[in-house]
C-alpha cells in the first residue's frame, strides 16, 4: 500500500507542475486575479458535487468565525500570489521559495498550535531559511514582486493549514470549504472590474484545466493519505523541483542557476528533516507538516482535502 500511495503522490505533483505550466502560460496575458477568479469559478461545480456527500446536520454559521475569516483570506490570498510568482520568475525559483511553507509551519504551529518544537527542527528551520536567502540572493540580485508573492504565497498557505489543524475537528467540513470559496469568488469578482481582460475560447480552456487538474491532483493526494504512511507521502511534494527544471527547460528556455539549486537543495533537506522528526514522535504532537495534505496554492486544491475528509477524522488540509 505504502509503494502505491508513493506512486499516487507523485503523479499527484506531477499534475500540480502540469497545474502550473497552464498557469504561467495564461500569466503572461492575464493577471493572477483574472486566473484565480475564473479557475475558482471552474472549481465551484467540482466542489459542489463534494459539498452534498456532507452528511453532519448544522447550520453554516462558523464555531470560530475570526479563524475562519482569516483563513479564508489566506485562500484568496496564497493562490493570488503564487500564479504571480509563476509568470514573473522561472519556475525553479517559485517551486524553491514554496518550499519554504513546511519551514513556516513549523514556525506557526508553535504560537496557533501550542507544537513544542525541539532543538533539532528549530535548527532545521534556520537551516531552510538560509536556503530561503541563498535563493533570494538579496544584495546580489535585485528583488521582484515575484519574490516577494512566492513567500507571500507559502506564508499564507502555511498559515490556513495550521489553522485548519486548530480548528478542523470543531468546524463542520462544508464550512471549511464553503466561505472561502465564496469570499475568492466574490473578492475577484470585484477586482475583474479593474483587471479584466477579454478572454478567448483557448484562454477558457486553460482556466478549466487549472481548476480540473488542481482538483484531481489533490484527490489524489487524500487517496495516497489515505493508503500509505504519510512520512512516505509527504516527502513527494519535492519532485515537483525535477518537473520545474524539466518543463523550465523544454518549454520556457529557463536554466536554473547554482544558487536556485543550492538553495532549493538546502531547503527540501530541511524540510524531509522536519517531515522525520514528525513521523519519530518526540516533542511533536500536532505533527501539522506531515498533515498537510495539499499544496495549498490552487483554488480547488485549497479546499478539497476538507470535502474528502471523513467525519470524526481531523481535517487535514
Amino acid at each position: 500500500m505504502n509503494l502505491k500511495a508513493t506512486l499516487l503522490a507523485l503523479l499527484a505533483f506531477a499534475i500540480y507542475s502540469t497545474h502550473d505550466v497552464v498557469v504561467k502560460n495564461l500569466g503572461s496575458t492575464f493577471t493572477p486575479f483574472q486566473i484565480v477568479f475564473f479557475s475558482s469559478l471552474f472549481s465551484f461545480p467540482l466542489i459542489t458535487l463534494m459539498l452534498v456527500r456532507d452528511p453532519t446536520y448544522g447550520n453554516l454559521r462558523p464555531v470560530h468565525p475570526w479563524w475562519v475569516a482569516l483563513r479564508s483570506l489566506c485562500v484568496v490570498v496564497s493562490p493570488t500570489a503564487a500564479f504571480y510568482a509563476f509568470s514573473t520568475l522561472p519556475l525553479a525559483q517559485v517551486y524553491a521559495l514554496l518550499f519554504s511553507a513546511p519551514l513556516l509551519i513549523t514556525i506557526l504551529s508553535i504560537p496557533i498550535l501550542g507544537e513544542k518544537v525541539g532543538i533539532f527542527r528549530i535548527l532545521a528551520v534556520v537551516v531552510g531559511l538560509c536556503g530561503v536567502l541563498i535563493v533570494v540572493r538579496p544584495g546580489a540580485t535585485s528583488l521582484s514582486g515575484g519574490h516577494f508573492s512566492a513567500l507571500l504565497a507559502a506564508s499564507a498557505a502555511a498559515l490556513q493549514s495550521v489553522i485548519v489543524r486548530k480548528i478542523g475537528r470543531e468546524e463542520r467540513r462544508v464550512v471549511l470549504m464553503l466561505y472561502p470559496l465564496l469570499i475568492s469568488v466574490a473578492t475577484m469578482s470585484v477586482v475583474m472590474a479593474f483587471v479584466y481582460v477579454p478572454v478567448e475560447l483557448e484562454d477558457l480552456a486553460g482556466f478549466a484545466i487549472v481548476a480540473l487538474f488542481g482538483f484531481v491532483a489533490t484527490l489524489l493526494m487524500v487517496v495516497s493519505y489515505t493508503l500509505g504512511e504519510a512520512a512516505l507521502v509527504a516527502p513527494m511534494q519535492y519532485s515537483q523541483i525535477i518537473w520545474a527544471v524539466l518543463f523550465g527547460v523544454l518549454l520556457f528556455d529557463e536554466t536554473p542557476d547554482v544558487a536556485t539549486l543550492l538553495g532549493a537543495a538546502i531547503i527540501v533537506a530541511s524540510g524531509l528533516f522536519i517531515i522525520a522528526r514528525e513521523a519519530m514522535g518526540g516533542t511533536s504532537e500536532q505533527t501539522p507538516v506531515l498533515r498537510t495534505r495539499s499544496r495549498g496554492i490552487s483554488p480547488g486544491s485549497l479546499r478539497v482535502s476538507q470535502a474528502m475528509r471523513r467525519p470524526k477524522r481531523d481535517a487535514d488540509d
